[in-house]
């Protein structure tokens, strides 16, 4: 018998005021006791909702409208909400996407582990309940004194281990890990995957790992299933979805899985080097935090230089904290460093004040990462477009609404009147993203930085997106400065490559050359990070 079973699920989404959507559609899966399952699915495939249907989470306006998910032969549906109490953590446990939301904020580490044994054995004393917590940490490879800390004083990668370390503290059987690693950089990715493969294959606990990381699924999961619209269309072993995907829908999603991996087609090399369009010179940047004794200094930037060329990609690569945001904040004229310089062409940027600083904005627009916070919700897809336009653009009333249409066709947003009235809410991530870039294009720039453009997009758009910035900066003569912690990702749209690490630059050159032939042991441990199932099919 099965450890976990899911026969003819469906649930559905009934609001008061709106149509019924069909979310999870007769769905039926089992994962065996031990074995490490990966379910891939997009955006509203429904893999979310069929998670919280498995912990029995699901609020209205969802609710099941057929089939049973069986644990150990109960069906949860029978069991009251003290007994599913007494069921979770013990044997059923889950590690939830946003470890800064599903900690507590205002109480300790510490406590958050007492909160979870006492819950299920109100015998233990204090000792007990530090020791406890102690080992759970070790599992997870955390110091004891991360027992003190609250959730905002640990980095991200130190709170998803805690969540996990909580997830695990009572031994439990089966455990959900809903995007574990979304929003964390490639190395600290990797840490935490491998520390979990390794506890699973320790304690030997079944695993249900859902994601829109295809690349971590391949690598680390012994069966594979695939979800779109709310249906299961593929289920086989991990090796033979990458070697022989039955379905169309997995054959595209592969197809674009490959396509982010593989390098953008550039022009010809010119036989002149394009003009140099900003020079950063021995840049230095340091923060003091804290008061008294507690003051504590961090320098972000050791002596950092850089160039950007019309017409050329260049990408800032480095973990977390390695210095890229310190970087691109200072292209963008928004801060100033301690010492060195930031030239754009005869105009050093950092000098500038009020109306200079101003006007070099026109020449210098952002890319943000996500694309479903950096648009106003309330205003309407033309009128985001048309305040770049009549600020920075030239534009006057009349033209201004044909201008903006021609900025949506230039990133492939056609028929135009279609997008024109559209809020936010109404687009994809994938639709959202293409108005940034055209936002960001209205003031006709020289520079643009593009901060993790598609690290929160769906496979399928990634390549889709990262060929338009290409095609952009060919047609255009676009510099731009490219921020990622994903080497292949810079592969494929970056014409060279600078390296960050602590604040220094520790590797810098052709693109081709740093990825398949790195100088630096941090560049080399920055590839080994980055999951590659087809090099593990042979």
């Amino acid at each position: 018998m099965a450890l976990l079973e899911v026969d003819h699920l469906s649930v559905t989404y009934a609001p008061r005021d709106g149509v019924p959507v069909d979310a999870v559609r007769d769905v039926s899966l089992v994962v065996d006791q031990g074995e490490f399952v990966g379910l891939v699915g997009e955006s509203g495939s429904g893999k979310s909702t069929l998670g919280n249907a498995i912990l029995q989470l699901l609020d209205k306006p969802a609710r099941r409208t057929a089939g049973s998910v069986r644990f150990d032969g109960q069906d949860l549906a029978d069991l009251d909400p003290e007994e599913l109490r007494r069921l979770r953590w013990v044997d059923l446990s889950t590690v939830f996407q946003s470890s800064m939301n599903s900690l507590n904020p205002v109480i300790t580490v510490a406590a958050q582990f007492e909160d979870t044994f006492r819950a299920h054995d109100e015998r233990l004393s204090p000792a007990d309940l530090r020791r406890r917590a102690v080992e759970a940490l070790a599992m997870v490879s955390l110091d004891e004194r991360t027992l003190t800390s609250y959730a905002h004083e640990l980095s991200g990668g130190m709170r998803q281990r805690v969540s996990l370390a909580l997830a695990l503290a009572l031994r439990p059987r089966f455990v959900l890990l809903d995007e574990p690693t979304t929003g964390l950089d490639v190395l600290v990715q990797r840490r935490i995957l491998d520390r979990l493969r390794a506890l699973q294959a320790d304690l030997g606990f079944a695993v249900l790992f859902v994601t829109h990381d295809i690349g971590a699924v391949l690598e680390m999961a012994d069966r594979m299933l695939v979800m779109t619209e709310g249906e299961i269309v593929e289920d086989a072993a991990a090796a033979d979805v990458l070697l022989r995907p039955a379905h169309p829908y997995t054959q595209s999603l592969l197809a674009s899985y490959a396509a982010t991996r593989t390098p953008v087609p550039h022009r010809a090399a010119d036989a002149v080097e394009p003009e140099v369009v900003l020079r950063v010179e021995d840049v230095r940047r340091r923060y003091v935090t804290g008061r008294g004794r507690n003051r504590t200094a961090v320098q972000a930037l050791d002596g950092v230089s850089l160039e950007l060329r019309s017409g050329k990609v260049t990408a800032l690569v480095g973990q977390s904290g390695s210095g890229k945001s310190t970087i691109a904040r200072m292209v963008l004229g928004v801060e100033r460093p301690d010492s060195g310089r930031v030239l754009f062409g005869d105009v050093q940027v950092d000098a500038l004040r009020r109306a200079g600083l101003r006007d070099y904005r026109r020449h210098v627009q952002m890319v943000f990462q996500d694309p479903f916070a950096s648009l106003n919700p309330t205003v309407p897809v033309g009128a985001a477009l048309a305040r770049p336009l009549l600020n920075f653009g030239g534009a006057t009333r009349a033209d201004v609404r044909d201008r903006a249409a021609a900025l949506l066709e230039q990133v492939g947003l056609t028929p135009t009147a279609h997008y024109l009235e559209r809020l936010p809410h109404q687009l994809s991530g994938g639709q959202r993203q293409r108005v940034v870039i055209a936002r960001a294009l209205a003031p006709d720039p020289a520079i643009l930085v593009a901060d993790e453009p598609v690290s929160m997009l769906d496979v399928s758009i990634r390549a889709e997106i990262l060929a338009l910035l290409a095609s952009l900066v060919a047609e255009r003569e676009l510099a731009m400065l490219y921020i990622t912690h994903d080497l292949l990702s810079a592969r494929a749209l970056a014409d060279d490559v600078v390296v960050l690490s602590e604040g220094a630059v520790v590797e810098h050159g052709p693109t081709a050359r740093v990825v398949e032939q790195p100088e630096h042991p941090y560049t080399r441990e920055l590839l080994a990070a980055i999951p590659d199932p087809y090099a593990d099919a042979g």
